[in-house]
């Protein structure tokens, strides 16, 4: 099956309504079966694009994974690029910032995680966090030791989308596409994942108490993510909003995601010159 990414794309021309998106629709497989088939079918294809990608040099992809906690993140980042070489992928995990992050900007420590030419980059959590979880707990800002002249509440998250949009169309101009997905999860479904987490003896590790206490924020997260959307989607560095509580579902979309953004870059294997073919033959008969 096909699926069309642009239904689940955020248009910098509308405004998205997180209300009004589906964190659920109808499944894109038949069983669980022909789920794993159409995965293991877009990984295969994954596989082979990124290769080609590699060889090729010319560009760098950013992927971005946003979301609530349990939205399933790790494992649509685990399933979805099971099949990719990992010398030419790197993935990097954003949490609290350490003290040494803290006398940086905000964009300051996932900058030297950026990908070159030729690999695939994932942030699981990223720069976007600086305007998300800092907007629901602004006392946060206090702590990056921010001058307070400068800790406006009223100017200082869209001076922040400012800064992410011209890091980003820098990116964009140096040769590196992004695409920023945010796993959209309801509240009822976290709620499941979370009681999950603390039947199964194997993942209690995941649960934390923090998690409680998040719970109670949900509404201005959503908030504070429906702002980020709408300030931060763009052409060149688009959100998709995906559906989340059937994981399945969400790596479908994912892989799907990814898939299109590696067709849009000009790759191609680099061409064998007629001199460097001369070379070649003649490496073979020393063979």
């Amino acid at each position: 099956m096909k699926i069309k990414t642009s239904a689940f794309r955020v248009d910098p021309k509308d405004k998205a309504d997180l209300t009004a998106r589906a964190t659920d629709i109808e499944p894109l497989y038949a069983s669980k079966k022909k789920y794993h088939k159409a995965l293991s079918k877009r990984v295969k294809k994954l596989n082979s694009l990124q290769r080609m990608h590699y060889a090729s040099g010319h560009y760098a992809l950013l992927l971005i994974f946003q979301g609530m906690d349990t939205a399933g993140k790790d494992g649509a980042i685990r399933h979805v690029m099971s099949g990719v070489n990992p010398q030419g992928c790197q993935v990097f995990s954003f949490k609290q910032p350490n003290p040494e992050e803290l006398q940086h900007d905000f964009l300051w420590r996932t900058t030297g995680a950026l990908p070159e030419r030729g690999r695939i980059g994932i942030f699981n959590r990223s720069y976007y966090e600086d305007v998300l979880i800092a907007r629901v707990h602004p006392e946060i800002l206090h702590d990056h030791g921010l001058p307070e002249e400068l800790i406006d509440e009223k100017t200082i998250w869209e001076q922040r989308y400012r800064s992410i949009g011209d890091l980003e169309k820098h990116l964009h101009l140096n040769g590196t596409k992004i695409v920023k997905i945010f796993l959209h999860l309801s509240k009822t479904e976290q709620a499941n994942r979370l009681r999950a987490r603390i039947d199964a003896p194997d993942k209690n590790w995941k649960f934390s108490p923090a998690d409680i206490h998040e719970r109670t924020y949900w509404d201005q997260y959503r908030h504070a993510y429906q702002a980020c959307l709408n300030a931060t989607s763009t052409d060149r560095a688009p959100w998709y909003v995906v559906p989340a509580d059937d994981k399945k579902n969400a790596r479908l979309i994912v892989s799907q995601i990814i898939l299109d953004a590696l067709a849009d870059l000009k790759m191609a294997y680099p061409q064998t010159t007629p001199k460097r073919h001369k070379e070649l033959e003649a490496l073979r008969d020393q063979l």
